[in-house]
């Protein structure tokens, strides 16, 4: 797989301060649920749900929380129902732009999300246009000072993953798996005592448009204002920055 993009990593850093802020509980509370729905309440038997419910516990959710919006999925509690929606579009510099979304009002949402794109420099498209571009993927993050690259290649490649990325810029090495062995090479790192700070399954991209400081600062104010839209559970796009933007959004 080639390419690579700075907003994984970005992402990851923010989700600290969103995490500090509640600002997650409730998109995770949506997943839970929905994973429930879909696959069972039992994590042993329901991949999405354990990574959902993982999550949950990174952000310090409450067991209670959690225990409910599996009961509020599984039926045997009263609850909203919500539902899966994929929304595809364009940001600046014709960057692609994928959005998931669990809601309970599709028409309020896909609204506020045009409304978002169009004031931002993006555009809502028809389905298809741009979901080609992205790949389900594994996506893990090991932090460099835990381990050198050559053993961390070995393990998570004995392990089943397909790919493995180091950004000098970066703190952390970046290990792509498929989204079935996600779990498997998470356990066997581990097992290795590498504490992984993100596991997830993710879409990346194929390919990257690199944006100039001006597109890139718009397309990153763009996913944030995305991101606050509590419909959305995740947005993803093929897009890379210079370094002087990535420094700033670091801040």
């Amino acid at each position: 797989m080639s390419g690579h993009s700075k907003w994984a990593q970005i992402k990851h850093k923010k989700a600290h301060t969103d995490a500090k802020r509640g600002k997650t509980f409730t998109k995770i509370v949506k997943e839970i649920s929905v994973a429930a729905r879909i696959g069972g309440g039992d994590p042993s038997g329901n991949p999405r749900l354990r990574l959902a419910i993982e999550k949950a516990k990174e952000v310090n959710m409450p067991h209670d929380n959690i225990k409910r919006a599996i009961m509020k999925g599984t039926g045997e509690l009263p609850g909203m129902s919500y539902e899966e929606f994929t929304y595809e579009g364009y940001g600046p510099g014709g960057v692609a732009v994928l959005i998931e979304a669990l809601t309970d009002n599709k028409q309020r949402t896909v609204s506020e999300i045009r409304h978002t794109l169009s004031k931002h420099g993006g555009n809502l498209g028809e389905a298809g246009c741009v979901a080609w571009i992205f790949q389900q993927k594994g996506y893990l993050l090991v932090d460099k000072s835990k381990v050198d690259e050559d053993t961390l290649m070995t393990i998570a490649l004995d392990a089943g993953a397909e790919d493995m990325k180091n950004d000098p810029k970066e703190d952390n090495y970046e290990v792509i798996t498929s989204p079935e062995d996600l779990t498997k090479v998470k356990n066997a790192l581990e097992a290795a005592n590498l504490p992984v700070s993100l596991a997830e399954t993710t879409m990346l991209p194929k390919n990257y448009v690199l944006l100039e400081e001006r597109a890139a600062e718009q397309m990153l104010k763009l996913i944030e204002l995305l991101e606050e839209n509590e419909d959305v559970q995740n947005v993803y796009a093929n897009f890379d920055i210079p370094d002087e933007v990535m420094t700033k959004a670091d801040r």
